[in-house]
């Protein structure tokens, strides 16, 4: 089963280059391209892909808000959204994390990597580059203070739950989760997604946001 893909970036031949690098994989298809967030936003309502490849910075509308409003369909099973962005600080990305990205890479990330991380975000997973992540996290990240929502949710957590997301928040996998804890990964598994109904998340991306937010997990300066 193929998946399919919309690339939206205001610049045609990034266009051309990122089709022509997700043509040559045999189980993506590329339905369509976009150079703006608002005609991004009715191919996505019209075609309903698996994965929308994200550029932030364009006219008419940015991705930042298009992200938002892709996530707001409320489809059970929504296009998801893999920021495209050529700054590795960038304030837009932790933006775009909390409008409901699952994730973002750099435009010079090599042609392997990229694919890859339509797969990953396509299987529902969240695309976290580790080192990135952290530095845009602790540098965007408020710490809190939490809503009282936030608060509630928090609260619902057990202490093996809340042990789960500071790890998740930190950038490990299932597996550096389950070394770490000495579980099962098929445990963990099942933490994370209790995890993610909790909170009200889909994804990592939205949990680690979360960490971030609550203060579970303080950014570490210096």
């Amino acid at each position: 089963m193929s998946i399919n893909v919309v690339i939206v970036d205001d610049e045609q031949l990034v266009r051309a280059g990122l089709r022509m690098i997700l043509d040559a994989e045999p189980d993506i298809e590329v339905v369509a391209e976009a150079g703006d967030g608002n005609e991004a936003v009715g191919l996505v309502e019209r075609l309903d892909p698996h994965v929308v490849l994200m550029d932030i910075q364009m006219p008419v509308m940015n991705g930042i808000e298009a992200t938002e409003r892709i996530v707001a369909l409320g489809r059970e099973e929504s296009s998801r959204v893999l920021i495209l962005t050529t700054f590795d600080l960038d304030e837009y990305v932790y933006q775009s994390l909390q409008a409901g990205a699952s994730g973002f890479l750099l435009k010079r990330t090599p042609a392997d990597e990229l694919v890859h991380g339509i797969r990953v975000v396509a299987e529902g997973d969240a695309l976290l580059e580790p080192s990135i992540t952290r530095r845009l996290l602790e540098a965007f990240a408020t710490g809190g203070p939490a809503s009282a929502d936030d608060t509630k949710a928090l609260a619902e957590l057990t202490d093996r739950e809340r042990e789960v997301l500071g790890l998740i928040a930190r950038g490990m996998s299932n597996g550096e989760i389950a070394a770490e804890l000495y579980l099962s990964e098929g445990t963990v598994k099942t933490h994370v997604k209790r995890i993610f109904s909790k909170l009200g998340v889909r994804d990592r991306a939205q949990a680690v946001v979360f960490a971030y937010e609550v203060g579970l997990v303080e950014p570490q300066r210096g």
